[in-house]
């Protein structure tokens, strides 16, 4: 059995199908769980989005079809991203971008992101960070929490407020990646996103270092050395 630290909550849920935690936590008497996802670790420019969805545990009819953002179409994204904003109780989108990656790493700015998307859902909706769960995708759990949380490990597979979450960060930081593609056409950002593909590191190596690259990430840093070099 893991070990769990406080502030996490054991809600044993590993085998169970989507959707199962958020309505084994209605029926506990619980009506609003918050879940939070990052998108953009491995992109070697643009920001790490982090979502935080706060579902509302008396109304999940229209969750149905949520599901891991990297499961679904870009056309299928949107329209459930449309959904969860119309739908969901609240949700807020963080940004953490290139230099604040660089200075905490790539891990623990996801995590503070979380944090954040998570503080602000609790304060818009006057929720005391005590009483309320935050599920947070991956297997840490966010430092300085004062609440219940669960990590879960794909939990954009498995729960549907880490679902909703997954999907609203992926359209707004590919909606971002597409605008900076318009500033810097040479990079190719609306087809990679900012992800190590070869057209990108060729581009890197042909043009150098956007203001959007992860100075931190070695391919960048690479380039940075080779042109004061």
């Amino acid at each position: 059995m893991t070990r769990r630290g406080a502030g996490q909550a054991a809600l044993g849920f590993d085998d169970a199908p989507i959707g199962d935690i958020e309505r084994t936590m209605a029926r506990r008497g619980r009506t609003v769980v918050i879940g939070v996802d990052e998108v953009g670790r491995g992109p070697l420019a643009g920001p790490v989005t982090v979502a935080g969805v706060a579902l509302d545990l008396t109304d999940l009819g229209w969750c149905e079809g949520l599901d891991d953002s990297k499961k679904l179409t870009a056309e299928m994204r949107e329209a459930l991203a449309d959904r969860v904003r119309a739908h969901a109780r609240d949700l807020e989108v963080v940004r953490m971008p290139p230099d604040e990656v660089d200075r905490l790493n790539v891990l623990a700015a996801s995590l503070e992101g979380m944090r954040r998307a998570a503080a602000a859902l609790c304060e818009r909706l006057g929720l005391d960070p005590t009483d309320v769960v935050v599920l947070v995708d991956g297997n840490k759990p966010m430092p300085g929490w004062p609440g219940p949380q669960q990590p879960l490990v794909k939990g954009d597979g498995r729960s549907w407020a880490i679902a909703a979450a997954s999907v609203v960060a992926k359209v707004h930081r590919d909606a971002e990646m597409c605008r900076h593609d318009a500033t810097w056409p040479a990079y190719g950002f609306a087809q990679h996103k900012g992800y190590p593909t070869p057209a990108h590191l060729a581009a890197l190596r042909a043009h150098g270092a956007t203001p959007i690259h992860r100075r931190s990430f070695r391919p960048v840093a690479e380039v940075l050395e080779d042109a004061t070099s």
